[in-house]
């Protein structure tokens, strides 16, 4: 049988993204549609989250699902030495889907292995994270009217920002430009550069980040530095504060232009660039409960068609 796992969407094809895209502005439409009565959705949190978790749950709930799982490994028998295999293999006997995220790179390659239920990837380590790449192609789609031929600014925290990374990768089919923005200690690993030239991605990098920066661009991608990624505190504290967005620097920016954050955020964006026009991060967290319906229905095989008939 077909393991429809989403581990990662980047080598999706332009046509996959675009009935995703769909299937989420069909939720978006009408959230509550009971697609999935007797179904299972576990939620496997083996790493803190609020937004990532609340939405799986509350998009499984509108679906009609019924929701198992935890939020505290501690409180697991993970916590006993239980391995990952085999929480994998006994949470498959009570669910149809297994939403996981994990702390280790490559754990959510390794549970869609193990079992033939599928596995959504809600974040692996500094690695990927294909559901917030999702909501973030949504909410680019919606703002911009288009996936095509756009400057996206990545700010802030690139060395560890899974978030970034799967967003990199699944824009590759549309000729975007990057220009990457970090200190040195927080710059793009240099995989992620490989896979730019490889796939004929053009991207930048520069430290220099104020109002005259922004001037050209489309997608202002915002990240927090991730002080839980850190072994060296002393090193954490000297990056926290490197890139601050405030209002005062929007004033030459394309009117098209939006900011995006996977949230939460800490200090990299202040309160007063909230009431700007441009600031979509609350609506680009919103639109993550439609996109993750959408890739919850993917995985059980359920299609627009059949979405649009509830």
């Amino acid at each position: 049988m077909e393991n429809r796992s989403i581990v990662s969407i980047a080598d999706y094809s332009r046509e996959k993204i675009q009935n995703l895209l769909d299937m989420a502005a069909a939720f978006e439409a009408k959230p509550n549609r009971k697609l999935l009565e007797g179904k299972v959705v576990a939620t496997l949190f083996f790493e803190p989250s609020t937004r990532t978790r609340l939405s799986f749950e509350t998009a499984a709930n509108r679906l009609g699902a019924r929701v198992i799982g935890f939020s505290d490994p501690k409180a697991t028998s993970s916590s006993k030495g239980e391995t990952l295999k085999d929480t994998i293999k006994m949470v498959s006997n009570y669910a149809d889907v297994i939403v996981m995220r994990h702390y280790l790179e490559g754990a959510a390659q390794y549970a869609s292995e193990v079992t033939d239920v599928p596995i959504i990837n809600a974040g692996d380590g500094s690695n990927l994270h294909p559901s917030q790449t999702m909501l973030d192609l949504y909410s680019i789609y919606k703002t911009q009217g288009t996936l095509e031929d756009l400057n996206i600014f990545m700010v802030g925290d690139l060395k560890y920002g899974r978030t970034i990374h799967s967003l990199l990768m699944s824009m590759r089919k549309y000729n975007p430009k990057f220009t990457f923005i970090a200190p040195k200690e927080l710059e793009m690993p240099e995989e992620y550069k490989e896979y730019c030239q490889k796939n004929d991605i053009h991207y930048e990098e520069r430290q220099d980040f104020d109002e005259n920066t922004l001037r050209d661009c489309d997608i202002l991608y915002m990240t927090r530095v991730q002080r839980e990624r850190f072994s060296d505190l002393m090193e954490y504290e000297r990056v926290k504060d490197a890139y601050i967005l405030r209002a005062d620097m929007l004033g030459a920016c394309r009117e098209n232009m939006r900011i995006l954050h996977p949230l939460p955020r800490v200090n990299e964006i202040q309160y007063d660039v909230d009431d700007s026009p441009h600031a979509y991060y609350f609506q680009q967290a919103q639109n993550g409960l439609y996109a993750r319906e959408a890739l919850i229905c993917d995985v059980l095989g359920i299609g627009l068609e059949e979405i649009m008939k509830k």
